[in-house]
């Protein structure tokens, strides 16, 4: 769940490089420090890397620096969602968590498959604390956003003069992982010579930096993700196949939210907690009405598309922001063939009728204020047939409600200060 949270970017600062390079590293140092402390959700961590690669200027001190960073247990630790809450009560999510409860303690590969959004890394993550190797480095490698002709030096180092501009060396990201676990996320963007290194890798144990002869142990546990279709990816020629059967000794398929639908009322309700507190707001629970419009939709951004959707009702105090997101959508029909190989046409043409009334009549309610009576008329039907086809299609009977929330402010001097307090009404 698992993806980068917005709410960290607008804190994004850089480093002038016209600094003097003492005073630069100490500012970087505590740019990072503010960083780790950020408060996480589903996030991703590598956003702390990404800042501090722009406060180096190119030197060899502030790239160590940058690889310790993300090495290390402390820059690495992101505030996991609880197993409870991560996990739901669905059944799919609970066969994953029996299986990551098997695998987290064997130093196997694991290969984590599963659509963008549904919290690749917070698995891997979550694996990595319940192993022996917990104590040590969480190191990601994140494969599509380091250039393929960068990527190799950044995961097994290299020495000093190995290449123009190497001034000094500089460990490997596998390096780093001694002792822990090294996460390489979306490896199926890997180039093919990078495949085979790491395919040696992983069969021999060994690696040697760039510019170097010694060979150096590889000591951590490998867990790979990515949301492609491996197989497929192998039959096109774009993945090797030995590689693959290296990496997936354990497999972990995540499920998309659409197939976990019952856990979506408590991920809503810990993601309006955590945004809350990140926020500094006092937004309401969602009103049932709410939470079973949004057990509904499909999510094609799974866990990430539903973070984004709550902290946007925190921000903006009102369920109607809801309501607003589907009606610019055009239908989009799920259909699959039955056991028998059979596609059961009126089934469908009865789910496609269900979602155009959806839209319709959300379009025509938010059209007159959610007057009930004015809506029946334009649609040219009963009040009660209105009535029925609302509870029907999941909408709130009433408006949705607002939040409104506003700040302390100051008094005349003749009085004490007035806090306005949280006013929710409906309409």
């Amino acid at each position: 769940m698992f993806s980068g949270s917005p709410a960290v970017l607008h804190r994004r600062p850089a480093c002038s490089h016209d600094l003097p390079k003492r005073k630069k590293l100490r500012v970087c140092r505590a740019r990072r420090l503010e960083f780790e402390a950020a408060p996480a959700i589903f996030a991703d961590s590598g956003l702390v890397a990404g800042v501090l690669d722009t406060c180096g200027g190119g030197s060899s001190t502030t790239h160590r620096m940058v690889s310790s960073a993300q090495a290390s247990p402390e820059a690495a630790s992101v505030e996991l969602p609880p197993e409870q809450i991560y996990f739901g009560p669905s059944a799919t999510m609970q066969a994953v968590r029996q299986r990551v409860g098997r695998a987290a303690g064997l130093n196997v590969p694991i290969l984590i498959l599963g659509e963008s959004g549904t919290g690749k890394e917070v698995l891997a993550r979550f694996i990595h604390s319940r192993s022996p190797w917990s104590n040590g480095p969480f190191v990601k490698v994140n494969c599509p956003a380091i250039p393929g002709t960068l990527l190799e030096s950044e995961l097994f180092g290299f020495e000093k003069g190995a290449f123009t501009g190497a001034y000094a060396a500089k460990p490997g990201r596998m390096e780093l992982a001694e002792g822990g676990t090294l996460f390489m996320d979306e490896i199926a963007e890997l180039d093919s010579s990078l495949q085979a290194k790491l395919l040696h890798v992983l069969q021999d144990g060994h690696f040697t930096r760039i510019g170097d002869h010694e060979e150096r142990r590889m000591g951590a546990r490998v867990v790979c993700a990515t949301n492609r279709l491996l197989r497929e990816e192998v039959a096109n020629g774009n993945f090797r196949a030995d590689l693959l059967y290296r990496i997936n000794v354990i497999t972990i398929t995540l499920p998309s939210l659409r197939e976990r639908r019952e856990d979506i009322p408590y991920l809503i309700e810990y993601l309006r907690n955590q945004f809350n507190r990140r926020f500094e707001r006092d937004v309401a629970p969602l009103s049932q009405e709410t939470v079973h419009l949004l057990q509904q939709r499909d999510w094609p951004g799974n866990v990430r598309e539903l973070e984004n959707s709550i902290a946007r009702y925190v921000v903006l105090g009102s369920e109607e922001t809801f309501y607003g997101e589907r009606v610019d959508r055009p239908a989009r029909i799920v259909y699959e063939p039955n056991a028998d190989g059979h596609i059961p046409l009126k089934r469908i043409s009865q789910q496609a009728i269900r979602q155009m009334e959806h839209d319709v009549i959300l379009r025509v309610l938010q059209a007159n204020h959610w007057n009930r009576r004015k809506a029946a008329q334009v649609l040219k039907i009963s009040y009660r047939a209105l009535l029925y086809k609302v509870r029907q299609a999941g909408l709130p009977a009433k408006h949705p409600r607002q939040n409104v929330q506003t700040d302390l402010e100051v008094s005349p001097p003749a009085g004490p200060p007035i806090r306005k307090t949280a006013v929710r009404g409906t309409s």
